[in-house]
C-alpha cells in the first residue's frame, strides 16, 4: 500500500509540473515594456514583456521595436496593450511562437 501511494503521489507532482510549462495557443494577454509599465527588474533599457495570470515575463521571438514606435503615444512604454499569442513559458521568459498586437482599445 505504501509503495502505490508513493507511486500516486509521485505521478501526481509530475503531472502538475508539467502543467507549470504550459503551452499558450492564442490567448490575448496584456504586453507593455516590461521595465516601464510592468516593473520588472533586470537589464537596462526597454524590453518586450507580457502579462499572463498576473505574472510578467520578458518576451523571446520578437521585440518592442517589432511593433512600432514603443515611446510614441501608444507604444509599449506609454501604454498596456492587448496582444494574442502562442508560445511557451522556458526558465521564466515567455517563447513566442505568434504574436499579434491588437489595436488600441478606445475609451468610452
Amino acid at each position: 500500500m505504501k509503495k502505490i501511494i508513493t507511486f500516486v503521489f509521485f505521478v501526481t507532482a509530475f503531472t502538475m509540473n508539467a502543467q507549470d510549462k504550459e503551452a499558450f495557443k492564442n490567448e490575448t494577454v496584456e504586453a507593455s515594456c516590461g521595465q516601464c509599465n510592468f516593473g520588472i527588474k533586470g537589464k537596462g533599457g526597454c524590453d518586450l514583456a507580457v502579462r499572463i495570470d498576473g505574472k510578467s515575463y520578458f518576451v523571446d521571438g520578437t521585440k518592442l521595436d517589432n511593433h512600432g514606435d514603443a515611446h510614441a503615444k501608444d507604444g509599449f512604454c506609454s501604454v498596456v496593450r492587448k496582444a494574442v499569442v502562442s508560445g511557451e513559458i522556458v526558465d521564466s521568459r515567455f517563447k513566442a511562437s505568434e504574436f499579434k498586437l491588437l489595436p488600441v482599445e478606445k475609451k468610452k
